[in-house]
C-alpha cells in the first residue's frame, strides 16, 4: 500500500504504527430499546404494516422493525 504523508494521517485521525486498511463492517438492522421509539421510527420512515420483533433473549430489549407484505 502507498504510503501516507504524515500531514495527511493528522487529518483523518491515523495511527502512525497502523496499517491504515479499511475494516469491512456487516451492515446490521436498526434496532431500539423501546417500542415508542420503534414505533416513532416507523411511522417517519412511511411503514404502516409491521411487526417489532425482539432480537435478545431474556428480559433485556432490543427491537427491530420488520414490515409485513
Amino acid at each position: 500500500m502507498k504510503k501516507i504523508h504524515t500531514r495527511v494521517k493528522r487529518r483523518l485521525g491515523l495511527a502512525h504504527n497502523k496499517r491504515h486498511v479499511k475494516k469491512i463492517k456487516k451492515v446490521r438492522p436498526k434496532t431500539f430499546k423501546t417500542e415508542e421509539s420503534a414505533k416513532k421510527y416507523a411511522d417517519v420512515k412511511g411503514i404502516k404494516n409491521y411487526e417489532l420483533v425482539n432480537l435478545k433473549i431474556g428480559s433485556k430489549r432490543k427491537l427491530k422493525v420488520v414490515s409485513k407484505k
